[in-house]
Formats: C-alpha cells, structure tokens, sequence
C-alpha cells in the first residue's frame, strides 16, 4: 500500500468542501500526482474495516493504558439546513 499516496487522499477528502473527484485531486496537487495513478490506487485496495485497524493500530497502542477505555468513531452527517431532501 502507498501510505504517502493515502495521507494525500485523505487530507484531500477532509479539506475539499465540494465534490471528490481523481481529477480533482491531480488538480490540488498542479499534476504532480495523476488522476489514473490515484484511480489506480483506490481500485487495487479493499479497503475494509481489517485494513483500517492495521493502520490505526500502532496509534490506538501509543494511547492505550491500563485504565478502561472506549474508543469511539463517528461517522455521523448532521443535515444542514439548506440540505435538499432527494
């Protein structure tokens, strides 16, 4: 796994305050990474809950203490107001 092609792409989908696009991304990066290459790349991984714990893992362990602990994670969308309903 490209791990710097995948901080790339996922610092690219949390600051893009509009629509994600491959294109948009070789864009945001003025060519220097093509949109076949990030196409590429998100086509040729599965990208599961397995794989999201091996990368999180070594983080979560710097955290972890002998305390007990819950770890949460939101994926929540709040409506806005202005959202249309479709």
């Amino acid at each position: 796994m490209n791990r710097e092609l995948l901080e790339l792409y996922s610092d690219y989908l949390l600051s893009t305050f509009s629509h994600t696009t491959t294109t948009g991304l070789s864009a945001m990066t003025t060519g220097e990474v093509s949109h076949d290459k990030v196409s590429r790349f998100l086509s040729g991984e599965e990208f599961d809950s397995a794989l999201l714990w091996k990368l999180v893992k070594p983080l979560v362990r710097q955290f972890e203490s002998a305390q007990e602990g819950v770890l949460v994670i939101d994926d929540t969308i709040e409506e806005k107001p202005y959202t249309l309903d479709r």
